[in-house]
C-alpha cells in the first residue's frame, strides 16, 4: 500500500475524528491566529509601535475573512510588510484555506486523497466530488489572470499620480477587490471617495468585485459554456440573481441620494451614476466606498442593510446568505401564493431539502445578527442604527462602515471578530462545526399538524 502524504496525514487527523466543517472552520481559525501574530510584532508597524492583541486579532480575522472593517487605518499605520502580511491574508482568506492546501500539494505533487476532496468539495460548496481538484486548479489559475489583469489596468491609472507606489497600488487593490476584502491603501479611512467619478478605477475595481463575488463554480461554468443556454441552474440563477440586485440597487442608491449634498448631490450626472452602480456593487460583499457612508440618508443605511445581509455567490470570496438562497426562497413563496406544491425556477423543480437548508440558513444568519446587535447595543455608545450597520457589514464580510469601528471597546471588537468568522465560513457550515456527529434517528415519530401563518 503506497504511503500517504503529509498533506494526507494533516488533514486526516485520524484521532480527532474530525469532520470537513471542523477542518474549514479550524483551518480559518489557524490562519487567523498567524495572520494575529504576524501584525503584532512592531516590523508591521509604520511607528515600530506593537498593535495590541485585539487589534490584531480584528484586523486579521478582517483580513482572513476578506472583511474589510478596520480598527487602525491601514494605509498610515502598517508598515510595507505590515501591508504585504495583509494582502497574503487577504489572498489566502479569499482562496480558502483548502485551495492554499490544495495548491501547496500540487507544487509538491502529491497525491489528492479522498479525504481532501471531500473537504474540497464543501469549500467550493460543490454537490459531488467529480472534478474537484480540476474545478480547483482552475481556480489558482482563473484567480492569478484575473488579479493580473485588473492590476495592471489599476497599475498603469495610478503609475502617473503616484509613481512606482503607483504600480504597488495597482496590484495590491487588485488583489483585496478580487477577493471582496475592501482594504485600501490611501489613507485617513478615506477609501475610494477620491475617484468618485473616475471611470476606469471604479469599472476596473468593480469588475473585479462582482467577478470575485459570483463563485468559482461559476466562473468555471462560464468558461465552458459560452451561451447562456447552456449554463447549469446555479450559474444562471446566480447571474439572473446579482444582476437584478445590481440593477435595483443602483437605481434605488441614484434615488434616494441624488439630491444630497453630502454624497451624489453635488457630481455631474456621470459621477451620480457611476456613484450609485459602485456602491450597489461594493455594498454586497466588498466594502469600498466612493462616497461618505456617514453623510448617507437613513433610508439608503437600512437599504444597504439589506443588500449587505444578501451579500454574494456560493463558493465565492464574499459573505452573506448568498444570492441564490434569496432566490430559492422567493421562488418558494411565489410558488406558495400560487398556490403551487413545487417551487421552479427555469422550468427546474427546487428540492424541498434546498428549499429547507435556504430557511435554516437565513433563520440562523438572522438570529446571529439579531444577537450580536443586542451585544453591541449593550456594551457601545452608538444609535442602533449604526450599529445594526457594523453587524450586518461584519456578517457579510463586506466592510462598510458609519466610522464606528475605531472607537469600538474591545468586548465589541471581539463580537464582531465573531461575527466575521461566522460570515465567512458560513452560519450553516459553522453551527455543524461545533454541533456534535449527526447520527440517524432509530424510530420516526408520527407527523404532527402545527397551524402557522
Amino acid at each position: 500500500m503506497k504511503p500517504k502524504s503529509e498533506f494526507a496525514n494533516f488533514l486526516d487527523l485520524a484521532s480527532w475524528r474530525l469532520t470537513p466543517y471542523q477542518i474549514l472552520s479550524l483551518g480559518f481559525a489557524g490562519l487567523i491566529l498567524v495572520g494575529t501574530l504576524l501584525l503584532m510584532t512592531p516590523l508591521a508597524s509604520a511607528t515600530g509601535q506593537s498593535l495590541s492583541f485585539v487589534d490584531a486579532l480584528f484586523t486579521s480575522t478582517s483580513a482572513v475573512c476578506v472583511t474589510g472593517l478596520a480598527v487602525v487605518d491601514t494605509g498610515t499605520y502598517f508598515s510595507q510588510f505590515g501591508q504585504i502580511v495583509l494582502i497574503l491574508l487577504i489572498q489566502a482568506g479569499g482562496l480558502g484555506i483548502m485551495t492554499m492546501a490544495t495548491l501547496m500539494a500540487l507544487l509538491m505533487r502529491k497525491r489528492i486523497q479522498l479525504r481532501e476532496r471531500l473537504i474540497l468539495q464543501e469549500a467550493f460548496n460543490q454537490l459531488t466530488v467529480a472534478g474537484i481538484v480540476r474545478l480547483t486548479k482552475y481556480v489558482i489559475q482563473a484567480t492569478l489572470a484575473i488579479e493580473f489583469v485588473g492590476g495592471t489596468i489599476l497599475a498603469l491609472r495610478w503609475y502617473p499620480e503616484y509613481g512606482l507606489k503607483g504600480i504597488y497600488f495597482g496590484y495590491w487593490h487588485a488583489i483585496s477587490s478580487f477577493c471582496n476584502a475592501g482594504f485600501d491603501l490611501f489613507g485617513e479611512f478615506r477609501s475610494l471617495t477620491g475617484y468618485v467619478d473616475d471611470l476606469a478605477v471604479n469599472l476596473t475595481i468593480s469588475g473585479l468585485i462582482i467577478i470575485g463575488g459570483i463563485g468559482f463554480g461559476v466562473l468555471a461554468d462560464i468558461w465552458e459554456n459560452r451561451k447562456f443556454s447552456g449554463l447549469s441552474l446555479h450559474t444562471k440563477v446566480v447571474l439572473i440573481t446579482s444582476s437584478l440586485l445590481i440593477f435595483f440597487g443602483t437605481l434605488v442608491i441614484f434615488l434616494l441620494e441624488y439630491n444630497n449634498p453630502g454624497t451624489l448631490g453635488t457630481l455631474s450626472l456621470k459621477g451620480k451614476i457611476l456613484g450609485s452602480y459602485f456602491q450597489a456593487v461594493t455594498t454586497r460583499t466588498a466594502g469600498y466606498n466612493t462616497v461618505n457612508i456617514t453623510d448617507l440618508r437613513v433610508a439608503t443605511l437600512f437599504f444597504m442593510i439589506i443588500l449587505m445581509f444578501i451579500g454574494a455567490s456560493p463558493a465565492s470570496t464574499g459573505g452573506g446568505v448568498k444570492t441564490t438562497t434569496v432566490a430559492v426562497l422567493t421562488a418558494a413563496i411565489w410558488a406558495l401564493i400560487r398556490g403551487k406544491n413545487d417551487a421552479e425556477v427555469f422550468r427546474r423543480r427546487i428540492s424541498q431539502e434546498i428549499i429547507y437548508k435556504s430557511f435554516s440558513v437565513v433563520f440562523i444568519a438572522a438570529a446571529l445578527v439579531i444577537f450580536i446587535a443586542m451585544m453591541l447595543s449593550i456594551s457601545e455608545d452608538f444609535s442602533f442604527l449604526n450599529i445594526l450597520f457594523e453587524v450586518v457589514s461584519a456578517f457579510g464580510t463586506v466592510g462598510l462602515s458609519t466610522g464606528i469601528t475605531p472607537s469600538l471597546t474591545d468586548n465589541g471588537k471581539l463580537w464582531l471578530v465573531l461575527t466575521m468568522f461566522a460570515g465567512r465560513v458560513g452560519p450553516v457550515t459553522l453551527a455543524l462545526a461545533l454541533a456534535l456527529r449527526s447520527k440517524k434517528a432509530a424510530i420516526q415519530y408520527p407527523e404532527g399538524k402545527i397551524t402557522i401563518g
